[in-house]
């Protein structure tokens, strides 16, 4: 089930934390998805997994793909695909922006959480960066010695 509404009236539904392990955000960017009916009964439910998702350009539009939703029982044949490639609603300046970033060598977009406004489905996707295995384990580092600060202030 999804969770309850945030302060900005978000229903988070899920979050990729594998993306701000492997990645660094340099720009964040929302955007509404097309999905079918099935579909959004299953993210209603919180069945979906951002793990391997990715975002791809294919002409001139902007495509989620590998995000798995899984399939909806109750939907008997009218279901759908649960790893098929969905297409991503933004405008034409934000399309324009996102793909002279990407041409740019070693940028990717992912999805950074999918989530519920307004009863609307939008994904919050990042502009990034990878990150080199030692800049995996300064930040993980940087993240233990805050924890053990706000312990230590209790």
């Amino acid at each position: 089930m999804a969770k309850q509404p945030d302060d900005d009236g978000r229903k988070l539904i899920a979050r990729n934390k594998r993306a701000r392990y492997r990645y660094e955000v340099l720009e964040k960017v929302q955007a509404g998805l097309v999905l079918r009916g099935s579909e959004v009964k299953s993210l209603r439910a919180g069945r979906v997994a951002l793990a391997d998702a990715f975002a791809r350009f294919r002409g001139d539009e902007l495509f989620l793909v590998n995000c798995h939703i899984a399939t909806y029982d109750e939907a008997s044949y009218n279901n759908h695909e649960p790893t098929r490639s969905r297409k991503l609603l933004l405008t034409k300046r934000e399309l324009k922006k996102i793909r002279e970033r990407i041409d740019q060598r070693g940028f990717t977009i992912v999805p950074l959480s999918l989530y519920f406004t307004r009863g609307l489905a939008k994904v919050e996707l990042g502009v990034c960066r990878g990150k080199a295995t030692h800049d995996r384990r300064e930040s993980l580092k940087k993240r233990e010695a805050e924890r053990e600060m706000r312990r230590s202030y209790r």
